[in-house]
């Protein structure tokens, strides 16, 4: 797979028997079941491979965490991992951490904890990364470039295919090894190139409409860096980054630590917020 700089991006492929066989990743006994109830309990994981595991939404938001987590220890050279220590790495509790495993079939070994090649591979699998995703990027403000640059994404199996934007002056420029495209073009790019995943970096007053223009051409995966919320049809799911929530959720965290409003200690009873003037409609006599 080739990425936006032209080189060879990694993409996790199947591991070897053994990890397919499972060995090793599971205590739990395999009761013995009669014939029939062998058939009945076949049906019922065909049909849950084909309806999707039912893994809470949660859950999927912790799995590139540990995936990223186990490809540092992955590439330490550590082979078996516990859930403790996988769970620090991750910044979540062991609990939390198991039960999530668990989703995906995997239990680890008692005294011996997870293999960490073959969990790579599971979640890898389970987040679909063992196989390529292309990727348009519309509008390329400073934004735009940064995550045109972003080696991240070749390397866990998203290529990006095309860069677009509306401003003449923009078009035409090179970035990243791309040649930037006119915002014309969009539907040509995403059937050309079979585009799975647009991530929407243009202002929010463009947002929507190149929203519109995305789905309408098939696309139903959306990154939203928009400051604005999409209206997007059943079927298409919006996943938003904004950069100015997060912030303001830790300077919520900041204001806490601090002991009050504005970093002063808490107010005493009876005492006026600072400023509370202003948020005040005066009473008309």
């Amino acid at each position: 797979m080739a990425s936006p700089g032209g080189g060879r991006a990694a993409v996790v492929r199947p591991l070897p028997s053994r990890a397919h066989r499972g060995e090793g990743l599971t205590e739990r006994p395999v009761p013995s079941v009669e014939p029939e109830e062998q058939a009945v309990t076949s049906r019922q994981n065909r049909h849950r491979e084909r309806g999707g595991r039912g893994i809470p939404e949660a859950t999927v938001a912790r799995l590139p965490v540990y995936l990223r987590a186990l490809t540092g220890l992955q590439e330490r050279g550590v082979a078996t991992v516990s859930s403790e220590e996988l769970a620090a790495a991750a910044g979540v509790n062991s609990a939390k951490l198991r039960k999530d495993l668990s989703h995906l079939g995997s239990y680890g070994t008692r005294g011996v904890g997870y293999e960490v090649e073959y969990l790579v591979y599971q979640i890898s699998r389970e987040l679909g990364l063992t196989q390529d995703w292309v990727v348009a990027i519309i509008g390329v403000g400073n934004l735009g470039r940064a995550l045109a640059g972003y080696g991240g994404f070749a390397s866990r199996g998203f290529r990006v295919a095309g860069l677009l934007d509306a401003d003449e002056s923009i078009v035409g420029q090179e970035i990243s090894g791309m040649t930037v495209q006119h915002i014309d073009r969009l539907e040509d790019i995403i059937a050309g190139h079979g585009v799975s995943i647009a991530v929407i970096a243009t202002p929010a007053g463009a947002a929507q409409g190149v929203c519109d223009r995305v789905v309408a051409a098939g696309v139903t995966s959306v990154l939203n860096f928009a400051p604005v919320v999409l209206s997007v049809p059943d079927g298409v799911d919006v996943r938003k980054v904004d950069l100015s929530i997060e912030l303001q959720i830790l300077a919520f965290h900041e204001r806490r630590k601090a002991g009050g409003p504005d970093g002063a200690a808490p107010l005493a009873a009876g005492d006026t917020p600072p400023g509370t003037s202003q948020y005040v409609e005066p009473v008309e006599a």
